[in-house]
């Protein structure tokens, strides 16, 4: 079984959390393009100032994932 990897972008400012979400439209419009599979496409807001968009993919696409869109940082999923 292969482990899951969360990909995050951080957005920061008033405007955060709507800078996420279109971002989400970024990640679809990739995996679609590339055929690439994926588990979950979402935002989560930490705060009125801080919000992030990520996507949770297989380890083993990771990479392709992160050396196209370059995320601010990664978590196990």
């Amino acid at each position: 079984m292969s482990k899951k990897i969360k990909l995050l972008w951080d957005f920061r400012g008033p405007d955060a959390l709507a800078t996420a979400k279109h971002h989400t439209k970024h990640l679809h419009e990739f995996a679609t393009l590339e055929h690439l599979s994926y588990y979950e496409i979402n935002t989560i807001s930490k705060n009125p100032m801080l919000a992030s968009a990520f996507i949770t993919v297989d380890e083993k696409d990771m990479k392709i994932y992160r050396d196209a869109l370059k995320p601010h940082r990664g978590e196990l999923g």
